[in-house]
């Protein structure tokens, strides 16, 4: 007897204020190994400070009624930029970062646009991101900046 896998859809809420604690512990266990191992801010402030940025294009990204992770990303002239993707520690490993960033690829390959990020040196998650048609195109001394361009584009 075979097994079918069926993976539930996500759905993307705008986060609130009620969000931000949760949020910010999130961001915590996310990241704060990555940005002790690229030298850079890590205590609340510089914790909060991120987060708050861009906050009104946080989305917080739900699974079957769960709260999963924070996708934020903003369309500007240039095209796509993803601000912030994370994941909850209990649910990585299962597509879902991918699932998230798949949904603004989609919408950025309609319009025809390019989309941006910026992954620190130390993430992991840049596998992802390269994996996903994304170049370096500049870098710092912490982050590779990377753009995927429209697929489909001539």
């Amino acid at each position: 007897m075979s097994c079918i896998l069926t993976v539930s859809p996500l759905v993307f809420r705008p986060a609130t204020d009620a969000d931000y604690d949760h949020l910010l512990a999130l961001r915590r266990a996310t990241m704060q190994a990555h940005l002790i191992a690229a030298g850079v801010g890590h205590d609340d402030e510089a914790l909060r400070t991120r987060l708050s940025y861009h906050w009104e294009d946080a989305r917080v990204i739900v699974r079957d009624g769960i709260d999963v992770g924070l996708l934020k990303a903003y369309r500007d002239d240039a095209g796509w930029f993803v601000v912030q993707i994370q994941i909850a520690p209990d649910f990585q490993r299962q597509g879902l970062g991918e699932q998230a960033l798949q949904t603004i690829l989609d919408d950025a390959d309609a319009q025809g646009l390019p989309v941006s990020l910026a992954v620190l040196k130390a993430n992991p998650a840049k596998r992802l991101y390269d994996r996903l048609g994304f170049a370096v195109v500049s870098e710092t001394d912490i982050e590779f900046l990377m753009t995927r361009p429209p697929h489909g584009a001539a």
